[in-house]
């Protein structure tokens, strides 16, 4: 299982982020992901590599849509092939 944390953020555009953050979570929306995000980003839960990028992906061209001149997209990959992580086993283990 992959679970990313994804953080996308527009550059030289006002201090309120979250109008672009809505944009990206819209888009994730329409993905076959699933996903939740908390105060400082956005973690994903997927089986499949090319599900998380193309999701990426769109995530960061909606928020380019939206006028901005320049993005900052982070994606920090966590994937385990020695057993099946998910985001709600992540948080059990440490609670």
């Amino acid at each position: 299982m992959i679970i990313a944390q994804l953080s996308i953020s527009p550059v030289g555009e006002s201090t309120s982020l979250s109008k672009y953050v809505k944009f990206a979570i819209e888009t994730l929306k329409s993905e076959n992901i699933k996903f939740e995000t908390n105060a400082m980003a956005t973690v994903i839960e997927t089986d499949d590599l090319n599900k998380l990028f193309n999701a990426v992906q769109k995530a960061h061209n909606a928020v380019l849509s939206c006028g901005v001149r320049r993005v900052i997209t982070e994606l920090k990959i966590d994937e385990r092939r020695d057993k099946n992580a998910t985001i709600e086993s992540k948080i059990k283990s440490i609670q």
